[in-house]
């Protein structure tokens, strides 16, 4: 699924990293803790979150996650988005909940970034 294609699914405006949007995503990861995004990210994701800070940025700049989408209406700060501009990275805002925007991504066929957490005994 593009950026583009994404960015449709979630009604989401494109605040930076037009030269993304043809860009192939494999799958997503909804996290608002970044330590959960180190631990199940793999290769090719969207990172949806509604955490606005610059460690949403620099995590996502770590894990190599090129696109990430804001959830509940938030929207980033301009250093993050000059940060994310500069590390060639692509950020969308979405009025809809972390929920919604997964639900709506995985119906269009986007699936899961990770594994399945391990259950607590």
């Amino acid at each position: 699924m593009t950026v583009r294609e994404i960015a449709k699914i979630l009604d989401a405006e494109l605040i930076t990293g037009e030269s993304l949007l043809d860009t192939d995503l494999a799958a997503a990861c909804g996290a608002d803790l970044m330590s959960d995004v180190m631990a199940f990210v793999k290769d090719g994701v969207v990172l949806l979150t509604g955490l606005v800070n610059p460690q949403a940025i620099r995590t996502a700049d770590l894990m190599d996650i090129r696109v990430v989408v804001f959830v509940r209406g938030k929207h980033p700060s301009k250093d993050m988005v000059a940060e994310a501009t500069s590390n060639g990275m692509a950020l969308l805002a979405t009025d809809y909940t972390m929920f919604v925007a997964c639900g709506r991504l995985y119906e269009a066929g986007l699936r899961s970034s990770g594994t399945r957490a391990p259950r607590a005994s």
